[in-house]
């Protein structure tokens, strides 16, 4: 089997060709019922988490406590990755969440706010998988078409995402018929999803993309050919020692703070609007569809026109956003066109930060780095969510979007300071 060398089989056979499509159309199956499972129960947590807690400022740690646990565990599942492979380490996710879900069903019934923190933070494991899917789609792709196969599995969480939160009518009708409160109901539909995510992945994800890859390799390097050593150091000091992965690892995670940070509070500034669940419901499923409709579109600029100028398009989306949301006060419509924005903003900056980060470091030290991106970018995300209903209840809905707009100068910065020395560098 002849393969060319380098950081992914740029010509693959046929054999693998057929196991990269058949490992995209279960990773695309996989995150339409996982993220029907997150879906389901992002649009009730904050509110959930009100009426557990009694206080709007604690209503931000629904999201906060979720993002946590994505983060924590970022690095293990990576490296459960890199021991095991894509199989086991995605379906050991699910099935963390699908636990998360049960846990926080019985924190509802026993009115529990502590009990119900305990599930949120399992329940972030399906958070972490479904961002780890898309580096599964990557494992066997061309490198010219890597950034089209990771938007078409941050695409494919569009179907579930959006229908799981216009589950929150139905949801309160199991709720109701299992005798738990019906607020709680969504998350019977994500235990549902998580476990339904976790047999496809086990049962089918076969042979293993990862370890089909890393095969491949081993076989495409010449026996008499002497092996490459290179000083490993840590995955933070690889970033901070390239430029355009700092700009990657800037975009991806303060692009995750904003969306969140928002996204996290506008169920509370909808409801004291007295907007009626399903309202909400409909609302957060056009976000999540920004987040992810458009995602091919967005990988395809970025492998047409670049990452960088893909980057800059999401942060002035996140910032329209801001103010469009900001400013929207009791209008509906306007409000569900800053959550769009939101997540349109969201999607661009992740595709193509994740392409240039993928591209940006070498391919023995990706797997850490990938893993070091997304454990920043939910702890980035945990703060901004936890932090937002301290700034709700401090400066109002308004006041949380400007300074969550704020938020995209850093990376714009690091692009500004990066074309300067390009130029500089030119003109010597």
């Amino acid at each position: 089997m002849r393969v060319n060398r380098g950081d992914a089989p740029t010509g693959p056979t046929d054999h693998l060709a057929a196991v990269q499509r058949r490992t995209l159309t279960l990773l695309v199956v996989a995150q339409v019922v996982g993220g029907l499972g997150i879906g389901s129960a992002i649009s009730v947590g904050a509110v959930l988490a009100l009426r557990l807690s009694g206080s709007e400022q604690w209503s931000g740690l629904a999201g906060t406590m979720i993002t946590l646990g994505a983060g924590a565990l970022a690095i293990p599942l990576a490296r459960l990755a890199a021991a095991r492979g894509r199989r086991i380490s995605l379906s050991t996710g699910w099935a963390v969440a699908a636990a998360g879900a049960l846990v926080t069903l019985l924190a509802a019934v026993v009115s529990s706010f502590p009990v119900f923190l305990a599930g949120l933070l399992l329940f972030g494991a399906g958070s972490a998988t479904n961002l780890q899917s898309r580096y599964a789609a990557t494992d066997l792709s061309a490198a010219g078409s890597r950034a089209r196969h990771l938007s078409v599995v941050v695409w494919s969480t569009t179907i579930g995402s959006v229908l799981g939160p216009n589950l929150t009518g139905p949801g309160e009708v199991v709720g109701r018929f299992l005798g738990i409160p019906a607020i709680a109901g969504p998350f019977v539909f994500s235990a549902a999803g998580f476990v339904c995510a976790t047999v496809l992945v086990a049962v089918l994800l076969r042979p293993d993309p990862l370890l089909t890859a890393q095969s491949a390799r081993t076989a495409a390097t010449s026996p008499t050919e002497p092996a490459v050593t290179r000083a490993r150091g840590s995955a933070w000091r690889r970033v901070r020692s390239t430029p355009a992965a700092t700009v990657a690892l800037s975009a991806i995670v303060l692009g995750h703070a904003v969306m969140v940070a928002v996204m996290t509070m506008t169920p509370v500034q909808m409801t004291r609007h007295g907007a009626e669940l399903e309202l909400v419901g409909l609302t957060i499923s056009l976000h999540i569809a920004g987040m992810y409709a458009l995602s091919p579109v967005f990988g395809w600029a970025a492998d047409r026109l670049g990452r960088r100028p893909v980057i800059v398009t999401g942060h002035v989306l996140l910032v329209a956003a801001a103010v469009v949301a900001g400013t929207a006060g009791e209008s509906t419509p306007r409000l569900v066109t800053g959550l769009v924005l939101l997540g349109l903003g969201w999607s661009a900056g992740l595709v193509a930060g994740s392409a240039l980060l993928a591209e940006s470091v070498p391919d023995d030290e990706r797997p850490a780095v990938q893993g070091v991106s997304d454990l920043l970018m939910n702890l980035a995300g945990a703060l901004g969510g936890g932090l937002s209903g301290v700034v709700l209840g401090w400066q109002g809905y308004g006041g949380l979007t400007v300074v969550a707009g704020l938020l995209v100068l850093p990376t714009l910065a690091l692009l500004a300071a990066e074309r300067t020395r390009h130029l500089r560098d030119h003109q010597r």
